[in-house]
Protein backbone atom coordinates (compact mmCIF):
# COMPACT_ATOMS: atom_id res chain seq x y z
CA UNK A 1 0.00 0.00 0.00
CA UNK A 2 1.48 3.32 -1.06
CA UNK A 3 0.76 6.20 1.30
CA UNK A 4 -0.69 9.34 -0.30
CA UNK A 5 -3.50 11.85 0.15
CA UNK A 6 -5.65 9.66 -2.10
CA UNK A 7 -5.00 6.57 0.06
CA UNK A 8 -5.95 8.60 3.12
CA UNK A 9 -9.19 9.77 1.50
CA UNK A 10 -10.13 6.24 0.41
CA UNK A 11 -9.49 4.89 3.90
CA UNK A 12 -11.46 7.73 5.45
CA UNK A 13 -14.48 6.92 3.26
CA UNK A 14 -14.13 3.24 4.23
CA UNK A 15 -13.98 3.98 7.95
CA UNK A 16 -10.22 3.36 8.10
CA UNK A 17 -10.81 -0.40 8.11
CA UNK A 18 -8.41 -1.17 5.26
CA UNK A 19 -5.09 -0.18 6.77
CA UNK A 20 -2.48 -2.95 6.92
CA UNK A 21 0.37 -3.26 9.45
CA UNK A 22 3.35 -1.17 8.39
CA UNK A 23 5.59 -4.25 8.19
CA UNK A 24 5.16 -8.03 8.22
CA UNK A 25 5.50 -9.92 11.49
CA UNK A 26 7.89 -12.40 9.93
CA UNK A 27 8.52 -15.98 11.02
CA UNK A 28 12.21 -16.71 11.51
CA UNK A 29 13.63 -19.01 8.84
CA UNK A 30 16.52 -21.40 9.48
CA UNK A 31 18.85 -19.85 6.87
CA UNK A 32 19.46 -16.39 5.39
CA UNK A 33 22.00 -14.82 3.09
CA UNK A 34 22.48 -11.96 5.57
CA UNK A 35 21.53 -11.55 9.22
CA UNK A 36 21.45 -8.07 10.74
CA UNK A 37 21.56 -8.07 14.53
CA UNK A 38 19.83 -4.98 15.84
CA UNK A 39 16.49 -3.52 14.79
CA UNK A 40 17.35 0.13 15.33
CA UNK A 41 17.77 2.74 12.64
CA UNK A 42 21.20 1.53 11.52
CA UNK A 43 20.20 -2.12 11.29
CA UNK A 44 16.95 -1.43 9.45
CA UNK A 45 18.60 1.04 7.07
CA UNK A 46 21.28 -1.53 6.31
CA UNK A 47 18.66 -4.18 5.52
CA UNK A 48 16.71 -1.75 3.34
CA UNK A 49 19.71 -0.73 1.26
CA UNK A 50 20.87 -4.34 0.97
CA UNK A 51 17.53 -5.10 -0.68
CA UNK A 52 17.02 -1.86 -2.61
CA UNK A 53 20.54 -1.08 -3.81
CA UNK A 54 22.28 -4.46 -3.84
CA UNK A 55 19.37 -6.79 -4.59
CA UNK A 56 19.95 -8.99 -1.54
CA UNK A 57 16.48 -9.71 -0.15
CA UNK A 58 17.01 -12.96 1.78
CA UNK A 59 17.78 -10.86 4.86
CA UNK A 60 16.54 -10.94 8.44
CA UNK A 61 16.72 -8.18 11.04
CA UNK A 62 16.78 -9.60 14.59
CA UNK A 63 15.61 -7.26 17.36
CA UNK A 64 15.68 -8.43 20.97
CA UNK A 65 12.78 -6.15 21.97
CA UNK A 66 10.44 -4.20 19.72
CA UNK A 67 11.31 -1.93 16.83
CA UNK A 68 12.34 1.47 18.20
CA UNK A 69 12.88 0.31 21.79
CA UNK A 70 16.58 1.18 21.86
CA UNK A 71 18.54 4.32 21.07
CA UNK A 72 16.45 4.96 17.96
CA UNK A 73 13.61 6.13 20.18
CA UNK A 74 15.79 7.68 22.89
CA UNK A 75 17.60 10.57 21.20
CA UNK A 76 16.97 14.25 20.56
CA UNK A 77 16.19 13.94 16.82
CA UNK A 78 18.96 16.25 15.54
CA UNK A 79 20.36 15.87 12.01
CA UNK A 80 23.40 17.82 10.77
CA UNK A 81 26.66 17.56 8.82
CA UNK A 82 28.71 20.31 10.50
CA UNK A 83 31.75 18.16 11.21
CA UNK A 84 35.40 19.20 11.04
CA UNK A 85 37.75 16.36 10.17
CA UNK A 86 38.22 14.75 6.73
CA UNK A 87 37.26 11.28 7.94
CA UNK A 88 33.85 12.46 9.12
CA UNK A 89 32.84 15.39 6.88
CA UNK A 90 32.08 13.41 3.66
CA UNK A 91 30.25 10.70 5.58
CA UNK A 92 27.90 12.99 7.46
CA UNK A 93 27.29 15.09 4.36
CA UNK A 94 26.22 11.93 2.51
CA UNK A 95 23.86 11.27 5.41
CA UNK A 96 22.50 14.82 5.17
CA UNK A 97 21.83 14.36 1.46
CA UNK A 98 20.04 11.08 2.12
CA UNK A 99 17.94 12.76 4.83
CA UNK A 100 16.82 15.38 2.32
CA UNK A 101 15.19 12.76 0.07
CA UNK A 102 14.36 10.16 2.72
CA UNK A 103 10.61 10.69 2.93
CA UNK A 104 10.16 10.37 -0.84
CA UNK A 105 12.52 7.37 -0.88
CA UNK A 106 10.61 5.50 1.83
CA UNK A 107 7.12 6.87 1.08
CA UNK A 108 6.86 7.68 4.78
CA UNK A 109 6.52 10.89 6.74
CA UNK A 110 9.68 10.98 8.87
CA UNK A 111 8.95 14.63 9.78
CA UNK A 112 12.32 15.81 8.44
CA UNK A 113 12.51 19.51 9.29
CA UNK A 114 15.51 21.46 7.99
CA UNK A 115 15.04 24.31 10.42
CA UNK A 116 18.79 24.88 10.80
CA UNK A 117 21.31 24.52 13.61
CA UNK A 118 23.47 27.16 15.27
CA UNK A 119 26.51 26.31 17.41
CA UNK A 120 27.10 29.24 19.74
CA UNK A 121 30.55 30.40 20.79
CA UNK A 122 31.53 32.51 23.80
CA UNK A 123 35.20 33.45 23.42
CA UNK A 124 37.72 34.49 20.80
CA UNK A 125 39.21 31.00 20.83
CA UNK A 126 35.82 29.40 20.23
CA UNK A 127 35.16 31.85 17.40
CA UNK A 128 38.43 30.82 15.74
CA UNK A 129 37.50 27.15 16.13
CA UNK A 130 34.05 27.81 14.63
CA UNK A 131 35.61 29.68 11.71
CA UNK A 132 37.95 26.76 11.08
CA UNK A 133 35.07 24.30 11.17
CA UNK A 134 32.99 26.45 8.84
CA UNK A 135 35.88 26.74 6.38
CA UNK A 136 36.38 22.97 6.42
CA UNK A 137 32.68 22.49 5.71
CA UNK A 138 32.67 24.94 2.80
CA UNK A 139 35.75 23.27 1.30
CA UNK A 140 33.64 20.10 1.12
CA UNK A 141 30.70 21.96 -0.45
CA UNK A 142 28.65 22.05 2.75
CA UNK A 143 26.67 25.14 3.73
CA UNK A 144 28.12 27.08 6.67
CA UNK A 145 27.90 30.69 7.81
CA UNK A 146 29.74 32.41 10.65
CA UNK A 147 27.35 34.73 12.53
CA UNK A 148 28.35 37.66 14.70
CA UNK A 149 26.55 38.66 17.88
CA UNK A 150 24.11 40.96 16.08
CA UNK A 151 23.09 38.23 13.63
CA UNK A 152 22.49 35.73 16.43
CA UNK A 153 20.52 38.34 18.37
CA UNK A 154 18.24 38.93 15.39
CA UNK A 155 17.68 35.19 15.02
CA UNK A 156 17.40 34.28 18.72
CA UNK A 157 16.46 37.40 20.73
CA UNK A 158 15.38 35.37 23.78
CA UNK A 159 18.93 34.25 24.65
CA UNK A 160 20.89 35.94 27.43
CA UNK A 161 23.56 37.85 25.51
CA UNK A 162 24.98 40.33 27.99
CA UNK A 163 24.20 39.27 31.54
CA UNK A 164 25.04 35.61 31.19
CA UNK A 165 28.04 33.93 32.77
CA UNK A 166 29.25 33.32 29.20
CA UNK A 167 28.32 36.22 26.86
CA UNK A 168 27.44 35.16 23.32
CA UNK A 169 30.05 36.19 20.74
CA UNK A 170 28.29 34.61 17.74
CA UNK A 171 27.56 31.23 16.20
CA UNK A 172 28.21 28.84 13.33
CA UNK A 173 25.04 28.32 11.28
CA UNK A 174 24.11 25.36 9.08
CA UNK A 175 20.74 26.02 7.48
CA UNK A 176 20.31 22.50 6.12
CA UNK A 177 20.53 20.93 9.57
CA UNK A 178 17.47 20.36 11.72
CA UNK A 179 15.46 17.50 13.16
CA UNK A 180 13.58 14.33 12.18
CA UNK A 181 11.10 12.22 14.10
CA UNK A 182 13.15 9.34 15.49
CA UNK A 183 10.32 6.80 15.76
CA UNK A 184 9.08 7.57 12.26
CA UNK A 185 12.54 6.96 10.83
CA UNK A 186 12.74 3.38 12.12
CA UNK A 187 9.11 2.72 11.20
CA UNK A 188 9.72 4.01 7.69
CA UNK A 189 12.82 1.90 7.16
CA UNK A 190 11.10 -1.16 8.66
CA UNK A 191 8.10 -0.75 6.35
CA UNK A 192 10.21 -0.18 3.24
CA UNK A 193 12.55 -3.09 3.99
CA UNK A 194 9.63 -5.43 4.70
CA UNK A 195 8.00 -4.53 1.39
CA UNK A 196 11.21 -5.58 -0.37
CA UNK A 197 11.14 -9.01 1.29
CA UNK A 198 13.28 -8.47 4.38
CA UNK A 199 12.13 -10.42 7.45
CA UNK A 200 11.85 -8.29 10.59
CA UNK A 201 11.76 -10.48 13.69
CA UNK A 202 11.02 -8.77 17.00
CA UNK A 203 11.52 -10.23 20.49
CA UNK A 204 14.35 -12.36 19.14
CA UNK A 205 17.53 -11.95 21.18
CA UNK A 206 20.86 -13.27 20.01
CA UNK A 207 22.38 -15.40 22.80
CA UNK A 208 25.48 -16.69 21.04
CA UNK A 209 27.28 -17.40 17.78
CA UNK A 210 27.26 -20.74 15.99
CA UNK A 211 30.66 -22.02 14.87
CA UNK A 212 31.63 -24.74 12.44
CA UNK A 213 35.26 -25.54 11.74
CA UNK A 214 36.33 -22.51 13.74
CA UNK A 215 34.23 -20.15 11.61
CA UNK A 216 31.10 -18.26 12.66
CA UNK A 217 28.25 -19.52 10.47
CA UNK A 218 25.17 -18.33 12.34
CA UNK A 219 23.63 -17.26 15.62
CA UNK A 220 21.77 -18.84 18.48
CA UNK A 221 18.66 -16.89 19.46
CA UNK A 222 15.79 -17.13 21.91
CA UNK A 223 13.81 -18.45 18.93
CA UNK A 224 16.34 -21.03 17.88
CA UNK A 225 19.41 -21.39 15.71
CA UNK A 226 19.79 -19.43 12.44
CA UNK A 227 22.54 -19.81 9.85
CA UNK A 228 23.70 -17.05 7.52
CA UNK A 229 26.24 -16.35 4.83
CA UNK A 230 27.08 -13.00 6.44
CA UNK A 231 26.23 -11.39 9.78
CA UNK A 232 26.19 -7.67 10.56
CA UNK A 233 26.20 -6.29 14.11
CA UNK A 234 24.46 -2.94 14.64
CA UNK A 235 23.53 -2.94 18.32
CA UNK A 236 24.92 0.39 19.61
CA UNK A 237 25.56 0.31 23.36
CA UNK A 238 25.26 -3.48 23.50
CA UNK A 239 28.11 -3.97 21.02
CA UNK A 240 30.70 -4.95 23.63
CA UNK A 241 28.42 -7.60 25.13
CA UNK A 242 27.63 -9.11 21.75
CA UNK A 243 31.23 -8.89 20.57
CA UNK A 244 32.36 -10.76 23.67
CA UNK A 245 30.30 -13.72 22.51
CA UNK A 246 32.48 -13.74 19.38
CA UNK A 247 35.70 -13.30 21.42
CA UNK A 248 36.23 -9.79 20.03
CA UNK A 249 37.89 -7.02 22.04
CA UNK A 250 36.80 -3.55 20.94
CA UNK A 251 38.04 -0.01 21.78
CA UNK A 252 34.64 1.19 23.00
CA UNK A 253 32.83 1.81 26.27
CA UNK A 254 29.09 1.91 26.97
CA UNK A 255 27.75 5.05 28.62
CA UNK A 256 24.32 6.51 29.33
CA UNK A 257 23.26 9.64 27.45
CA UNK A 258 20.15 11.33 28.82
CA UNK A 259 17.56 13.40 26.98
CA UNK A 260 14.61 15.43 28.22
CA UNK A 261 11.37 17.00 27.06
CA UNK A 262 9.45 19.82 28.71
CA UNK A 263 5.80 20.67 28.84
CA UNK A 264 4.42 22.27 25.69
CA UNK A 265 4.89 26.02 25.34
CA UNK A 266 4.24 28.47 22.53
CA UNK A 267 6.72 28.41 19.61
CA UNK A 268 9.90 30.13 20.72
CA UNK A 269 12.93 28.09 19.54
CA UNK A 270 13.01 28.27 15.72
CA UNK A 271 16.05 26.04 15.16
CA UNK A 272 18.46 23.72 16.95
CA UNK A 273 20.73 25.57 19.38
CA UNK A 274 23.90 24.26 21.00
CA UNK A 275 25.53 26.01 23.97
CA UNK A 276 29.27 26.45 23.64
CA UNK A 277 29.94 26.77 27.39
CA UNK A 278 28.31 23.54 28.49
CA UNK A 279 27.18 20.46 26.62
CA UNK A 280 23.58 21.60 26.16
CA UNK A 281 21.48 21.49 23.02
CA UNK A 282 17.80 22.25 22.48
CA UNK A 283 15.10 22.32 19.84
CA UNK A 284 11.32 22.57 20.01
CA UNK A 285 9.05 19.77 18.90
CA UNK A 286 5.93 20.23 16.79
CA UNK A 287 3.90 19.63 19.95
CA UNK A 288 5.61 22.55 21.66
CA UNK A 289 7.86 20.70 24.08
CA UNK A 290 11.51 21.69 24.42
CA UNK A 291 13.67 18.67 23.54
CA UNK A 292 17.13 18.95 25.07
CA UNK A 293 20.10 17.03 26.38
CA UNK A 294 23.69 17.25 27.54
CA UNK A 295 26.79 15.17 28.06
CA UNK A 296 27.12 11.47 28.87
CA UNK A 297 26.63 10.54 32.51
CA UNK A 298 30.30 9.65 32.83
CA UNK A 299 30.17 6.08 34.11
CA UNK A 300 29.88 2.75 32.33
CA UNK A 301 26.37 1.33 32.21
CA UNK A 302 23.99 -0.77 30.16
CA UNK A 303 20.91 0.74 31.85
CA UNK A 304 18.50 2.96 29.91
CA UNK A 305 18.28 5.50 32.71
CA UNK A 306 20.47 8.30 33.98
CA UNK A 307 21.42 10.06 37.19
CA UNK A 308 20.37 13.28 38.90
CA UNK A 309 23.75 15.13 38.80
CA UNK A 310 23.60 15.12 35.00
CA UNK A 311 20.00 16.33 35.10
CA UNK A 312 21.14 19.23 37.29
CA UNK A 313 24.08 20.03 35.01
CA UNK A 314 21.93 20.06 31.87
CA UNK A 315 19.28 22.26 33.47
CA UNK A 316 21.94 24.67 34.76
CA UNK A 317 23.34 25.02 31.25
CA UNK A 318 19.86 25.64 29.88
CA UNK A 319 19.21 28.34 32.46
CA UNK A 320 22.56 30.02 31.75
CA UNK A 321 21.64 30.22 28.07
CA UNK A 322 17.89 30.85 28.30
CA UNK A 323 16.79 32.19 31.72
CA UNK A 324 13.23 32.47 30.42
CA UNK A 325 12.75 28.69 30.67
CA UNK A 326 13.20 28.74 34.46
CA UNK A 327 9.52 28.08 35.16
CA UNK A 328 9.05 25.50 32.42
CA UNK A 329 8.48 22.01 33.81
CA UNK A 330 10.39 18.97 32.61
CA UNK A 331 7.87 16.23 31.82
CA UNK A 332 10.12 13.23 31.35
CA UNK A 333 13.65 12.06 30.69
CA UNK A 334 15.10 8.95 29.15
CA UNK A 335 18.51 7.40 28.58
CA UNK A 336 20.16 5.75 25.62
CA UNK A 337 23.14 3.40 25.93
CA UNK A 338 25.88 4.84 23.76
CA UNK A 339 28.90 2.93 22.44
CA UNK A 340 31.60 5.56 22.87
CA UNK A 341 34.75 5.04 20.82
CA UNK A 342 38.13 6.31 21.90
CA UNK A 343 38.38 8.95 19.15
CA UNK A 344 34.74 9.99 19.00
CA UNK A 345 34.21 8.49 15.54
CA UNK A 346 32.46 5.31 14.39
CA UNK A 347 33.60 1.90 13.19
CA UNK A 348 32.27 0.28 9.99
CA UNK A 349 34.49 -2.64 9.14
CA UNK A 350 35.01 -6.37 8.83
CA UNK A 351 36.11 -8.27 11.90
CA UNK A 352 38.67 -11.02 12.30
CA UNK A 353 35.84 -13.47 11.65
CA UNK A 354 35.31 -13.82 7.91
CA UNK A 355 31.51 -13.64 7.97
CA UNK A 356 31.09 -11.11 10.78
CA UNK A 357 30.82 -7.36 10.15
CA UNK A 358 30.81 -4.52 12.68
CA UNK A 359 28.88 -1.25 12.87
CA UNK A 360 29.64 0.49 16.18
CA UNK A 361 31.22 3.37 18.11
CA UNK A 362 28.72 6.09 17.17
CA UNK A 363 29.13 8.20 20.31
CA UNK A 364 26.89 11.28 19.96
CA UNK A 365 26.44 10.91 16.19
CA UNK A 366 24.31 7.79 15.80
CA UNK A 367 20.90 9.16 14.87
CA UNK A 368 22.07 11.76 12.38
CA UNK A 369 24.21 9.09 10.71
CA UNK A 370 21.34 6.62 10.20
CA UNK A 371 20.91 6.82 6.40
CA UNK A 372 24.64 6.92 5.57
CA UNK A 373 25.40 4.21 8.11
CA UNK A 374 22.90 1.90 6.46
CA UNK A 375 24.15 2.86 3.00
CA UNK A 376 27.83 2.24 3.82
CA UNK A 377 27.32 -0.85 5.99
CA UNK A 378 25.19 -2.49 3.30
CA UNK A 379 27.90 -1.69 0.74
CA UNK A 380 30.54 -3.31 2.94
CA UNK A 381 28.45 -6.44 3.51
CA UNK A 382 27.39 -6.79 -0.13
CA UNK A 383 30.65 -5.85 -1.86
CA UNK A 384 33.20 -6.84 0.77
CA UNK A 385 34.99 -3.47 0.50
CA UNK A 386 34.40 -0.20 2.39
CA UNK A 387 32.35 2.55 0.80
CA UNK A 388 34.56 5.47 -0.24
CA UNK A 389 33.16 7.86 2.40
CA UNK A 390 33.63 5.29 5.19
CA UNK A 391 37.18 4.17 4.42
CA UNK A 392 38.51 5.96 7.49
CA UNK A 393 36.24 3.97 9.82
CA UNK A 394 38.60 1.00 9.99
CA UNK A 395 38.74 -0.94 13.23
CA UNK A 396 42.52 -1.21 13.13
CA UNK A 397 43.01 2.58 13.25
CA UNK A 398 43.20 2.35 17.03
CA UNK A 399 46.19 0.01 16.70
CA UNK A 400 47.94 1.92 13.90
CA UNK A 401 47.32 5.40 15.30
CA UNK A 402 45.26 6.69 12.34
CA UNK A 403 42.61 8.18 14.60
CA UNK A 404 39.80 10.57 13.65
CA UNK A 405 39.91 12.61 16.81
CA UNK A 406 36.64 14.54 16.47
CA UNK A 407 36.14 14.31 20.22
CA UNK A 408 37.75 11.50 22.16
CA UNK A 409 35.27 9.89 24.50
CA UNK A 410 36.88 7.02 26.17
CA UNK A 411 39.54 7.14 28.72
CA UNK A 412 40.42 3.50 29.09
CA UNK A 413 38.29 0.83 27.45
CA UNK A 414 38.01 -2.47 29.24
CA UNK A 415 39.84 -4.91 26.99
CA UNK A 416 39.80 -7.83 29.41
Amino acid sequence: MRYSIFTLLRQALAGHRGWRPAWRDAVLKPTYDVLIIGGGGHGLATAYYLAKVHGITNVAVLEKNWIGSGNAGRNTTIIRSNYLLPGNVPFYELSMQLWESLEQELNYNAMVSQRGIVNLFHSDAQRDAAARRGNAMRMHGIDAELLDTAAVRRMLPFLDFDNARFPIYGGLWQGRGGTARHDAVVWGYARAASELGVDIVQNCEVTGFVREGGQIVGVQTTRGRVQAGKIGMAVAGNTSRLAQMANLRLPIESHVLQAFVSEAIKPVVPCVITFGAGHFYVSQSDKGGLVFGGDIDGYNSYAQRGNLPTVEDVCESGMALMPSIGRVRVLRSWGGVMDMSMDGSPIIDRTEHERLYLNAGWCYGGFKATPASGWCFSHLIAQGTPHEVARAYRLDRFATGHLIDEKGMGAQPNLH
